[in-house]
């Protein structure tokens, strides 16, 4: 079954295309197409404060001028402050915590020494008790002087 389909199209007020289509072949009702109309076709509208100056010509030697220009240099210059404090401030961050890792490191090895000494303590105060304890059954009474005479 093929299909054939008539477009029309018009503008409404908003500066809308509105592309109507009709299919013969299909007994369907088709839901009409929103275009724009720019010549562009589909790109991105100018942000408000662009629009209107696209083609205005500026004075450089007017007030407006001057003060608008004066208003940016401050903010550039704000901004570039601001942007060399963040970078000092991230600098002094990346020291601190350097010299937080060496003291870290350092308590690190202080304590892997005591934890050593430690458990080489503890293995032969260990070693000395099973060396000190005697089996139960293996005592004699030759051993206890007060059993001697009974």
């Amino acid at each position: 079954m093929s299909k054939t389909s008539q477009q029309n199209t018009a503008t409404d007020a908003n500066g809308v295309s509105v592309i109507h289509t009709q299919a013969h072949a299909s007994g369907l009702q088709q839901v009409p197409q929103l275009v724009p109309v720019s010549p562009g076709g589909g790109g991105k509208a100018a942000p408000p404060s662009k629009q209107g100056k696209k083609n205005s010509f500026v004075d450089r030697n007017s007030d407006e001028y001057r003060q608008r220009r004066e208003r940016n240099n401050m903010a550039v210059k704000k901004s570039r402050l601001k942007s060399k404090q963040k970078a000092q401030d991230t600098l002094q961050r990346v020291n601190q915590l350097k010299e937080e890792n060496e003291r870290l490191e350092a308590k690190i090895k202080l304590l892997t020494k005591e934890l050593s000494v430690l458990k080489d303590l503890f293995l032969e105060h260990a070693h000395n008790l099973t060396d000190n304890v005697q089996p139960v059954g293996t005592e004699t009474t030759a051993t206890n002087p007060e059993n001697n005479g009974q």
